[in-house]
């Protein structure tokens, strides 16, 4: 197939899959890729700004009035035209991100690496595929130096909760394999099932012996919304809970968040010292990038969390970051982008407020 810029063309895959061709000459190319990575009003901004500036957006590329080819070497040069900073793909949603770009700032957004460790993951305990010493190694072997294992409460008995003696067992466990570790350490968590009432899973001496905790709702997901938002503010108010766990219960594509009053249960985990998570299950990637601006402005800490049932899945925090990325989350506004002994002082600071 022989195609002449500008053009556009769409193939069209046996498995169904489509793929959008944008053919334009060397000189357009860093226009035709900004257009095809900002969402319709991110590009709508930015060209207004543009036309103030004499230039115009025409067959994949920038123009000037009298109808001569603009110098956009890269995006960068780009925006410099409109008189804005750089702006990274994710923040590209036609929200606040001219905001800094207006002021010249280009926003210092999380990245992978400045994880330091993980905070929600399962091992054959309850229902994960691998042991604790392999998934912990698995952890090590990405350039962590810590993981938190985060398996079922009792509650969630289809999924292999442990009862009391399974977690006092469990602690054992991680007790000796951490003698056994150099530059790394297993924190002891737990993924406790925020109960009907909005009490958390277990009795007070058994939640007292955890590291840390990560509280979610499992289970009656059908709550109006006044009695689900009561339920989760419940939960918040334990001192115990460090973490809220994937705070709208939504599957992607499979079921919907629950009815619950978000702004409320921010502005609760806010004032009781609490983080959030941004799950990064794919199937789930709750809370909703959409909000964590909201996060950021109230000072809620976010854990990007892999729920990681297997090894593999520890590799989930990476589609968590994008989507953090996607909110302007920086890396000094997530827990898990702190050492260990940080996030252990930051789950004994809430417990000193109850």
């Amino acid at each position: 197939m022989t195609v002449t810029a500008p053009a556009a063309r769409r193939i069209d895959f046996v498995d169904g899959a489509r793929l959008a061709l944008t053919v334009v000459h060397d000189r357009d190319f860093a226009t035709a890729l900004w257009l095809a990575t900002g969402s319709s009003d991110h590009v709508s901004l930015v060209a207004a700004r543009l036309a103030e500036r004499g230039f115009v957006i025409q067959d994949d590329g920038l123009r000037e009035a009298g109808g001569g080819c603009a110098d956009v070497r890269d995006e960068r040069a780009l925006y410099s035209l409109a008189g804005l900073a750089w702006v990274p793909p994710e923040r590209r949603e036609g929200l606040d991100e001219l905001d800094d770009a207006s002021a010249g700032r280009e926003p210092s957004l999380l990245q992978a690496s400045d994880l330091r460790g993980i905070l929600h993951c399962h091992s054959t305990w309850s229902d994960g595929k691998a042991d604790i010493a392999t998934m912990a190694a698995a952890a090590k072997l990405r350039g962590w130096s810590y993981i938190g294992i985060t398996d079922h409460s009792q509650a969630a008995f289809y999924a292999g909760g442990l009862k009391p003696d399974q977690v006092r067992e469990q602690h054992d466990e991680i007790d000796r394999l951490n003698e056994t570790l150099t530059d790394f350490r297993v924190l002891k968590g737990t993924e406790a099932d925020i109960l009907t009432d909005g009490r958390l899973d277990y009795d007070d001496d058994l939640l007292d012996s955890f590291d840390f905790i990560v509280a979610s709702v499992h289970s009656r997901f059908a709550m109006d919304r006044a009695t689900m938002t009561a339920r989760v503010l419940r939960a918040l108010d334990d001192p115990r809970l460090t973490i809220l766990g994937h705070p709208t219960g939504r599957l992607l594509l499979s079921r919907e968040p629950y009815a619950i009053d978000m702004d409320a249960v921010l502005e609760k985990a806010a004032t009781v010292g609490a983080a959030v998570e941004l799950n990064a299950d794919p199937h789930r990637l709750d809370l909703d990038w959409r909000l964590i601006p909201r996060a950021r402005a109230l000072g809620i800490p976010i854990e990007i969390g892999p729920d990681a049932h297997s090894t593999s899945g520890l590799d989930n925090v990476t589609i968590g970051v994008g989507m953090a990325r996607k909110g302007g989350l920086r890396a000094s506004e997530t827990l898990n982008a702190r050492s260990a002994s940080e996030v252990l002082s930051f789950a004994r600071s809430r417990r000193g407020r109850g």
